[in-house]
């Protein structure tokens, strides 16, 4: 693998990096309130920084470009409780457009400038993970928080991007389950992982996180919420299916893909839980234990299945394999909806530690993994649909490919 490594990118901890459509830019955000936009030098793979800017009033939390046919747009989530809509426009228009709040644009790249264009702010709690939809259903986004709903906007005017409404809003959890798909084996979760709220099971997690909803998120006493939970939100790629999308919330282990539609409220296609089953009379582990941290729905590439990645705080990186029924199968049993089943095709626990997030490439057939462990993972599947490590980079071996690099350029030998 070929790697780039870029030093001291933030002042603080960096919570996440995206890529653009073309992956020739990179925005990055961080817990120091900012977000830098970087451009890539495909003649030596060096990235350079172009925009800087403080973004919230508190730590940043995810990131997400909009379709190129949108423009260059950018959403950011942070703990500041808002959704912000970030917009690159040439420098002698900046101070001719409108802003969100009247504030000026912001740092910028040579003839551009970043201007904030809309600020979302219906989240009750910190807005932990943001993502635009495919651009076939329009400029749409969707976002999670910690107060546990899932809000959707739209932007009926996209050359503006000032006009956002909100279009649907679930609270995850009351969302009633259907199927509920579960792996067959299972790991014991690390000691050092198993931590915060300790309920019985599932179901009293759920009903304690509503009975929090209208406290505030962030107060002493209620800490480990916060820093225990995932949220994670991602769409599927293909029309096909509608508006269907895969979120976790909160210290639930319970991923559910969630199918949205304009004329009734949203419905649960699939539960997928990877935690194992709680036998009658017996004790359960701690739910927190086994909370999604992330979640990656791959892109079809002709399918017939889909593939949706998860990361958890029990160090376990699973590959679940969605299959749709027919339709038109559906409709002779006198059901308007297809059902949908899950199974795991993938389970690897080589991080020993949280994962922090899970991403596919492009066309769905490889996925990346980060974790506390200090490691980025790449897993493949084989031709008999075997999924495999495919090899692992750390922040050392970056460093020693970059020397080696140096070395090569000076010798007058451009590093391949």
């Amino acid at each position: 693998m070929q790697t780039s490594l870029i030093q001291n990118a933030h002042a603080d901890l960096v919570t996440d990096a995206a890529y653009d459509f073309y992956g020739v830019r990179l925005a990055t955000c961080s817990l120091d309130h900012r977000i830098k936009i970087w451009q890539l030098d495909e003649s030596d793979g060096t990235w350079t920084a172009t925009a800087e800017w403080k973004a919230h009033d508190a730590a940043v939390t995810k990131l997400s470009w909009a379709h190129p046919e949108f423009g260059s747009v950018l959403a950011s989530s942070s703990f500041d409780r808002t959704v912000k809509l970030w917009e690159e426009i040439p420098a002698d228009n900046a101070d001719q457009q409108p802003q969100a709040n009247g504030s000026v644009a912001v740092a910028s790249g040579p003839g551009t400038r970043w201007v904030e264009r809309a600020v979302l702010a219906d989240a009750k709690g910190s807005v932990r993970a943001v993502e635009f939809a495919p651009h076939q259903f329009g400029l749409k986004l969707a976002a999670i928080a910690s107060d546990n709903h899932l809000r959707v906007y739209e932007c009926l005017e996209a050359p503006a991007l000032t006009n956002w409404t909100l279009v649907e809003e679930a609270d995850v959890l009351s969302l009633p389950s259907t199927l509920t798909s579960r792996p067959h084996t299972y790991a014991a979760p690390t000691p050092t992982q198993i931590a915060g709220t300790p309920p019985a099971d599932a179901l009293l997690v759920a009903n304690a996180l509503q009975q929090q909803q209208q406290q505030p998120p962030i107060q002493r006493g209620t800490g480990s919420r916060e820093a225990d939970g995932g949220w994670s939100v991602s769409w599927c790629k293909e029309r096909y299916w509608g508006e269907v999308l895969a979120t976790c919330s909160g210290v639930s282990c319970i991923v559910k893909i969630i199918q949205l539609s304009p004329s009734r409220r949203p419905i649960t296609l699939l539960s997928l839980d990877p935690s194992p089953p709680v036998d009658s009379g017996s004790v359960s582990e701690d739910a927190a234990a086994y909370a999604i941290t992330s979640i990656s729905w791959a892109s079809s590439c002709g399918r017939s299945y889909h593939l949706v990645a998860t990361g958890g705080r029990d160090g376990h990186v699973r590959v679940w394999k969605l299959r749709p029924s027919s339709l038109d199968d559906e409709r002779m049993e006198g059901s308007e909806e297809p059902k949908w089943s899950g199974s795991v095709v993938g389970d690897f626990d080589h991080h020993k530690s949280a994962v922090s997030r899970v991403e596919w490439n492009t066309t769905g057939t490889v996925l990346a993994s980060a974790g506390n462990d200090g490691r980025i993972r790449l897993w493949k599947a084989t031709t008999g649909c075997i999924w495999r490590p495919a090899g692992y980079i750390t922040v050392e071996q970056a460093e020693e490919q970059q020397k080696e690099g140096d070395v090569d350029m000076e010798d007058g030998n451009p590093a391949e």
